[in-house]
């Protein structure tokens, strides 16, 4: 039955999935969960694939299946990153951890937002963090876009 989905309606599928995962992004910002540095590198992606998504569709080039493949594989890379910093499994970047210098300069200054710390779990559900879920997400909308390089258009 699976093998009857067209390689355009994969697309269509990968390239709606990462509309809703960058949309979600942009919602729980909109709520009050500010993105930290890793969270504004996991965005890139989804909308490097929004963009495939919407070539491929216009084109017949098997090879923009692969680039949305390799989009997808990256933000959930990047997730799987973030979800292990958020863990203390490993460092994360100095610029968005406990482990940064600090500024003196700016330690009153009440001028704009302060940072948010990338190892900080800001929102959970089920024991996932929203890096977690990106990840496991972002894992699946690879393998559309995986299956889509093998389906005819």
């Amino acid at each position: 039955m699976t093998s009857d989905i067209s390689r355009s309606t994969l697309i269509s599928l990968a390239t709606i999935g990462s509309c809703a995962l960058l949309g979600g992004a942009f919602l729980f910002q909109f709520f009050g969960y500010p993105p930290c540095e890793l969270c504004l590198w996991q965005r890139w992606p989804h909308a490097a694939a929004i963009v495939i998504g919407a070539a491929a569709l216009s084109m017949n080039a098997r090879v923009l299946a692969w680039l949305g493949a390799f989009a997808a594989a990256t933000t959930s890379g990047i997730g799987v990153y973030h979800t292990g910093v958020e863990r203390h499994w490993w460092e994360g970047p100095d610029s968005c951890t406990g482990s940064g210098a600090l500024d003196v300069g700016n330690l009153l200054s009440t001028d704009g937002p302060g940072i948010v710390m990338c190892d900080q779990v800001a929102w959970e559900m089920f024991g996932l963090s929203m890096a977690s879920w990106n990840a496991l997400a972002s894992f699946g909308l690879m393998i559309l876009w995986l299956m889509a390089v093998h389906r005819r258009f």
